[in-house]
């Protein structure tokens, strides 16, 4: 309650938007129309250049984004206005990420400069923003973070707003016509780096994201179900018993590489009895 002949103060909310936008792992027909209208709404899109990197791609274009620029050529009436900020480097050297404390550290310092990059970008340019970002802002990806990182250093104020997507995860499951855990099991979501990590827990039943490389060893009686590069163009789908299936799986990941510039791939282990 006020007394009178005080002025009360109100806080007034952030005249700005930031809109952080899943948009599928890569089908533009997978985009959502809550997505469509979030990116319909803002005034500019933040996106990372990885051929603007000092240790980038030689100056070739960054794949992923011109993937991003068809994406909002299909579903923008207008051209977009693209503010492309370099994308830091991060260390992947083996002696300097071995260890979990390692990795996090590095991680950690990766995020503070795309946080800096990010900043930037919000400070050099007016109205909302939108960041597009591959499968759910939520499921393995870092740019809630890094936003939530920029707010913190108090230069830009906005609301930020983030839009769910279609996650690889389910697609790699519609793609391969399965229930990706047997009835009443559990599923466990990891990364390549942990997976021996799940199989010392005795998980059986396991999805593996942000692979580097299928390192399937003592594992050749189970199942997997492959995917690579899950929604585009150049898409790639292995299954089979892990040992008679490894090699057509290294194969195809090479190949999805070599067409499209990149690769990512996820894939669901099951042991089987």
């Amino acid at each position: 309650m006020v007394e009178e002949g005080a002025s009360a103060t109100v806080s007034t909310p952030p005249s700005r938007r930031v809109r952080l936008i899943g948009v599928g792992p890569g089908d533009p027909e997978q985009v959502t129309l809550e997505a469509v209208a979030a990116m319909r709404s803002v005034d500019f899109f933040v996106v990372s250049d990885k051929s603007r990197s000092a240790h980038g791609r030689s100056g070739m274009p960054d794949p992923l984004v011109n993937a991003r620029e068809r994406l909002l050529d299909r579903h923008l009436e207008h051209a977009p206005v693209i503010v492309r900020v370099e994308d830091p480097e991060r260390e992947r050297s083996a002696d300097r990420t071995a260890s979990v404390d390692d990795y996090e550290r590095v991680v950690t310092s990766w995020h503070d400069a795309r946080a800096a990059a990010y900043e930037q970008a919000l400070l050099d340019n007016e109205g909302d923003a939108g960041f597009l970002v591959w499968g759910d802002p939520a499921f393995y990806d870092s740019t809630i973070r890094v936003l939530q990182n920029v707010a913190s250093r108090g230069r830009v104020e906005f609301e930020l707003d983030v839009v769910p997507g279609i996650s690889s995860v389910q697609l790699l499951a519609a793609r391969h016509r399965l229930v990706l855990h047997e009835v009443g099991q559990a599923l466990h979501v990891t990364t390549g780096r942990r997976l021996r990590e799940a199989l010392a827990q005795g998980q059986e039943n396991i999805v593996v994201m942000l692979n580097r490389l299928v390192e399937l060893d003592g594992l050749e009686d189970w199942q997997i179900w492959w995917g690579g590069n899950l929604g585009t163009p150049s898409e790639a789908l292995v299954s089979g018993r892990v040992g008679d299936v490894v090699a057509q799986i290294e194969a195809a990941r090479e190949r999805v590489k070599d067409e499209a510039g990149w690769v990512m791939d996820i894939y669901l282990l099951r042991r089987v009895e």
